[in-house]
């Protein structure tokens, strides 16, 4: 999992720049291995680390900081990407990953939708929580090989 972080962080690089966004990664040592289409958890980190770009666009009050972080529990795999943007409306939390419903203008949709679905597809789960501060953290998981 971490290889696939490490791979998508130049992919991203310009556009985290573009947008004034310091990443921070955090990545647990001796993870275990997951069993998964690397192309497809690329995405879902893309599509993550770029909603989360977006949501610090209007942020000018505090540093748009953007955080990305694995961890192994017991037979998973579990990584997060926190942001420091504008947050999740506790109404909205349940819809978010539901296809079509979206938060930004000209958005479509569908990214977390076909987020959860990869992970779904993979023996994961994929939830948003509200950071305590300020933004939002987006989790999954997926099974670790035994």
């Amino acid at each position: 999992m971490n290889g696939v972080i490490r791979d998508v962080i130049p992919l991203l690089r310009s556009e985290l720049q573009r947008h004034r966004v310091a990443a921070q990664v955090d990545l647990a040592e001796l993870l275990p291995p997951v069993l998964a289409d690397r192309v497809q958890l690329q995405q879902v980190i893309i599509n993550l680390v770029m909603n989360a770009v977006e949501a610090m666009g209007s942020i000018d009050d505090r540093p748009r900081q953007l955080v990305i972080r694995s961890r192994g529990a017991a037979d998973e795999v579990i990584v997060t990407v926190r942001d420091a943007g504008v947050g999740i409306e506790p109404s909205a939390v349940d819809q978010l990953f539901s296809p079509f419903f979206t938060t930004k203008p000209g958005g479509m949709g569908m990214g977390l939708s076909i987020s959860r679905s990869i992970i779904e597809a993979h023996g994961g789960r994929f939830w948003a929580t509200p950071n305590a501060d300020h933004g939002a953290s987006f989790h999954f998981t997926l099974p670790a090989l035994r």
